[in-house]
Formats: C-alpha cells, structure tokens, sequence
C-alpha cells in the first residue's frame, strides 16, 4: 500500500488534455505573429514607393467616354523618378499627378504607354524616395504569400494579403490581345488598386495589379514582374513597344478532319481572313479574304492569339513564311510585317 501511494505521489498532476490544448495554441499564436510579421515587414519596405495617380482624361470619341477624372496607383521603379502603372489607368490623361506618401503632390508625364499589357510609365520629381526590389515572378508557387498595396477609393497606401491562387493565366487587355503569365491572387483589390504593386514576403515585387472580376469575390489579377520589367525597359529606352503586324482581321475557325489528314496539320483550327487592309504586309503578300492561316515561320497557328504572340517587334522587316488553306491547296507566302500602328 506505502509503495502504491509514493508511486502516485511521483506522477504528474496536471491532466494530459491541458497540456495537449495549451501545445496548439502556443504554436498557431507563432504562427499568426510569423504571418504579421511577414506582412508588416513587406508593407514597410514597399509602402513608401507606392503612389496615387490622378488624371484628367479627355474624351474619347471610340469608347464614348467624356472628359473627367480618374485614379489609380503606381510605384516608383528607378532611383530618377519612372513609376509603374497600369495603362488603363493614364491612357489618353492630359494631365497626370502623383501624390507620395511622404506627402508630396506632383506633376507627372507620361513616358509610354502600352495598352496590350495593360501597362504604363510616368515619370515624376521622386527625389528621396527608394525604388522597389522586383523579385523572380517566375520562382514563385501557388499558396505562398502575396501583399496588395496601392490606393483603393482614394484610400492611401491600403496593404491587403492572401496567397497566389494560380500561375499563367492569361487576360484579354482592352486592345483584345491577350496578356499571358498573369497571376492570379485572392488578395483583395479595388478599384483605385490598379497599377500598384503584389508583393513577395520578402518585401519584392511579383506583379502588377490588373484587375478584378466583379461579380467574384477572391478572384484578381496581377502582370508578372517578368513581364512588367521589360515593357518598363523597353518603354524607358523607346518610349514605346514595337510590334510588328500583316494587316488582317481575322477569326477562329476548326478545320474538316479529312482536310486536317490530308495535309498533315499538327492543329484542328487556323485563322481564316476576314479582311485585308489596303497597302498592307497581308495585301502585298498576296493574301485573300478566305484564306486559312495554319502556321507562321513553320510555327503553328490554331488561333489569333498564336498569331500574336509570333509577330513580335524581331519581326518588324524581316520576311517570313505564312502557310495558309486556300480552297484545296496548301500554299505558302512570303509576307514582310511591318510595324504595328500606335494606338
């Protein structure tokens, strides 16, 4: 009897069940602080490199659209004051300012625009004010981290988080091209969030906030960082993306499976011509209304957007093979693109 009670004397006291419950609790609390801190030290870092843009716009007789004003975000790109934007939000502005988040308003110009990525470069007085760090868009995985910060509703330097939900969707800009390597984030945007930065736990950014689907709720849009840093490139160099273009109108259209073996076709659909405009790359070639594009360079063309995605500025001048279906026959013509007009 002694030895049974020093034996229970000897055994711990606190129920195991409290012990199992505090366990838990002391890790999600670390893993919560983690988390805040994460997006703490990411807001400080990018946060003062985020700006407001407000334009003017004058109106546009093609979408309609009166004069007025309009906002959005940007983030200052270079040490000498290029900031980052959304096309949409500075296309055909007669007058852009920038308001910083140490206070300061100023005039900005527009250095160039390109509305098939739906991304944009002004330039302002930014004296004082860090660039961000852009990181690898291509390095990151679905579920990590993502920060939104910009400028919803006129609401300075709002810092929203979620994660990445999807890589390499791809979004139809307002020109009609389509905008590929886009990702998707649940991280809340708004309007007024167009144009500012997606951020990376370690403060670098990922992307550029695009857009939102309205009726869905978790559902946004952001331009890779790969992408967006060689429009900015290229825009700070030229002050405008060249692409080339042949001239035609065009639409999707499958082809007969008997005609598909008949010719060998790796794709089931092509490109048949609509239009042709006149004194164009497509008309010196010798294209027809009618004709069935199925492969540029050798490279196959199931869709209009296969097609643009091969006229790019390389190929400004430089002759190229277009293999079109004409009737029965398969023919293959020689066609020089030139360079895509300025919207």
């Amino acid at each position: 009897m002694r030895a049974r009670l020093q034996r229970i004397a000897h055994e711990d006291p606190t129920p195991q069940g409290a012990d199992a419950a505090a366990a838990p609790s002391r890790t999600d609390e670390a893993l919560l602080d983690a988390y805040s801190h994460a997006v703490i030290a990411a807001a400080e870092a990018v946060s003062p490199s985020v700006v407001n843009i407000e334009v003017e716009q004058r109106r546009s007789e093609s979408r309609r659209r009166p004069e007025g004003s309009g906002s959005g975000s940007g983030f200052v790109v270079t040490p000498d004051g290029f900031i980052l934007t959304n096309s949409h939000v500075v296309h055909g502005a007669t007058t852009i300012r920038v308001s910083l988040a140490d206070g300061r308003h100023l005039r900005a110009e527009l250095i160039g625009d390109d509305p098939d990525t739906d991304l944009a470069l002004v330039r302002a007085d930014t004296t004082g004010v860090a660039p961000v760090q852009f990181g690898d868009s291509a390095a990151i995985r679905v579920g990590q981290l993502a920060i939104a910060i910009g400028n919803p509703y006129g609401f300075q330097t709002t810092v929203t988080a979620g994660v990445v939900s999807a890589l390499g969707r791809s979004l139809r800009a307002n020109s009609g091209r389509l905008i590929d390597d886009v990702i998707q984030t649940d991280a809340a945007l708004n309007p007024g969030n167009s144009g500012g930065p997606l951020v990376s736990s370690r403060g670098q950014v990922i992307g550029v906030n695009t857009a939102i689907i309205r009726p869905a709720q978790g559902i946004c849009f952001a331009i890779a960082a790969r992408t967006a840093q060689f429009i900015a490139g290229r825009l700070i160099r030229d002050g405008v993306i060249r692409r080339s273009y042949i001239g035609v109108a065009g639409q999707n259209t499958p082809l007969p499976r008997r005609v598909v073996r008949f010719h060998g076709l790796p794709i089931e659909s092509g490109v048949v011509v609509a239009s042709i405009e006149p004194n164009s790359p497509a008309a010196r070639a010798a294209l027809q209304p009618g004709d069935i594009v199925v492969a540029y360079n050798d490279q196959p063309v199931a869709a209009i957007d296969d097609l643009h995605r091969l006229l790019t500025d390389e190929q400004v001048g430089a002759h190229a093979k277009l293999t079109v279906l004409r009737r029965t026959e398969r023919l293959v013509l020689e066609v020089v693109p030139g360079e895509a007009p300025r919207r």
